[in-house]
């Protein structure tokens, strides 16, 4: 009763003030800076977004409003008669008032308005979206166009944005160097055919005619690798962060056709030691970092979507990571009190059920598996010389939940290793000019990559992939 006698008071107190002369100093402030301002002095803001509720009552209008800065609405107070017929959930709004103390516990402050105007009207009865109703992740895949508006897509976009800036954040003070690479290229980087070609939806060929658009080949990159190569000979340590695609048959709950990679090569790189660490490192500090800046919106996923990923993710930050080699990791799930699908023998890749089981057997703590099969891995892997089990200097960071998070090596920096494996490929053409930086002052050196939308199903616990996305590929009801 106190509450609502001074929320009146102060909005008799705003609805006296000149607008006019409000309208020309009111600052323009973001919902959640609005928010994180502790001692509110009445100062004159003006705050734009869209409405997530209206509750009128007798004497006063309550309003919350976002605009994707916050998990957290901010609450308009208003005289009744401010609020206009087209103010509905929904809407697109501006509102200009003082900013106050709030008197309610669960909110530090709230905007007493003198001013709404509704920017854009919302048709309630066909928006997808409704009031007060919790929509699951599966319902919301139909509606990409809109889903953004809701609490989950919105904290998933700001942890996606976040964790974005983490990465750049941790390459630049370590002294990487940021290198676009290309997206369309002639180069398969990892030799598994499953890759998307590119050529020209509307130019006619005449017969004879060379049928490239670009003379050659050209395919959506799978892998920026081969490239930063390149770069790595001149700048030492360099990294990329963008778009990948992969022609993969499967459209499980594991599996995107595009996704975002972050690939590092290093220069000087003589042990597999220095890649792991690299990944450990990056995994660490940007998780790090996105728990810190974004805590609301970690907790929303936390709490709502996958109950215990909290302590999951405690875990891997506080422990080093556990590497085997992949001869041991095939003798334990040997050992493996477990039927899997695919038998585990030696000589044979490890499927999504042999890593989860893997970093289950080692206490839910992150697991590198290192030196894999030679026959198993690129051309461009460097060869130990091994035997009689033949293995290359290769290595997957394996999580919880997830499998196969990282995935590197050393490179072949022997001129006549490279040119004898390529030989019996039938490529040594092909990368004629990946064995000639072998010859102009070459490195040991190595490299590794990070699918993006991975990363975050770990650390936020979501089992879709597609669920952590802006927009799911070619949704039934809208096409994006």
């Amino acid at each position: 009763m106190f509450g609502a006698r001074c929320v009146r008071l102060v909005l008799r107190r705003c609805s006296s003030a000149p607008c006019p002369k409000h309208a020309a100093t009111a600052k323009l402030l973001r919902v959640r800076e609005a928010l994180e301002i502790r001692d509110p002095s009445g100062q004159d803001i003006k705050v734009q977004g869209w409405v997530r509720s209206v509750r009128s009552q007798k004497d006063v209008l309550f309003v919350h409003m976002n605009d994707g800065s916050s998990l957290e609405n901010l609450q308009v107070v208003a005289d009744p008669e401010l609020g206009p017929s087209e103010l509905t959930f929904g809407s697109s709004v501006e509102v200009q008032g003082k900013l106050i103390k709030s008197p309610h516990k669960r909110q530090n402050v709230e905007l007493a308005a003198e001013n709404i105007r509704v920017v854009g009207p919302c048709d309630v009865l066909a928006f997808p979206l409704k009031y007060k109703t919790h929509h699951p992740l599966d319902y919301l895949r139909q509606f990409p166009h809109v889903r953004c508006r809701t609490n989950s897509l919105g904290a998933l976009l700001r942890l996606r944005s976040e964790a974005t800036a983490a990465i750049h954040s941790f390459f630049k003070d370590n002294g990487y160097l940021h290198v676009h690479t290309p997206i369309i290229t002639s180069n398969d980087c990892e030799g598994a055919g499953e890759i998307f070609q590119v050529e020209s939806a509307n130019e006619k060929r005449v017969p004879g005619e060379n049928p490239h658009f670009f003379d050659v080949p050209a395919f959506l990159t799978v892998s920026g690798q081969l490239h930063l190569e390149v770069m790595a000979g001149a700048f030492s340590k360099v990294y990329t962060f963008g778009p990948t695609f992969r022609a993969d048959d499967s459209q499980s709950r594991r599996h995107l056709a595009e996704f975002y990679m972050v690939e590092a090569e290093l220069s000087f790189a003589e042990s597999l030691q220095d890649i792991m660490q690299a990944m450990e490192d990056l995994f660490k500090k940007v998780t790090d970092t996105v728990l810190s800046s974004c805590p609301r919106d970690v907790e929303l996923f936390h709490k709502h979507v996958a109950p215990g990923q909290e302590a999951k993710v405690e875990r891997m930050l506080k422990n080093r990571f556990i590497t085997m080699s992949y001869t041991e990791a095939i003798e334990v799930l040997k050992r493996a009190h477990q039927e899997f699908v695919y038998k585990p023998e030696w000589g044979r890749d490890l499927q999504t059920e042999h890593e989860r089981y893997l970093v289950q057997h080692c206490g839910e703590i992150p697991v590198f598996v290192f030196n894999y099969p030679y026959d198993l891995k690129p051309f461009y892997m460097r060869d130990n010389e091994d035997g009689p089990q033949h293995t290359v200097s290769a290595v997957d960071l394996l999580v919880p939940a997830v499998g196969e998070l990282c995935g590197g090596s050393l490179r072949e920096d022997r001129p006549d290793f490279l040119q004898s494996r390529l030989q019996r490929l039938g490529l040594e053409d092909t990368y004629q000019w990946y064995i000639d930086l072998r010859r102009f002052g070459s490195t040991p050196h190595g490299g590794f990559g990070m699918g993006f939308e991975r990363y975050l199903r770990c650390i936020l616990g979501v089992e879709n992939i597609k669920d952590v996305i802006p927009f799911p590929r070619f949704s039934h009801s809208c096409v994006l």
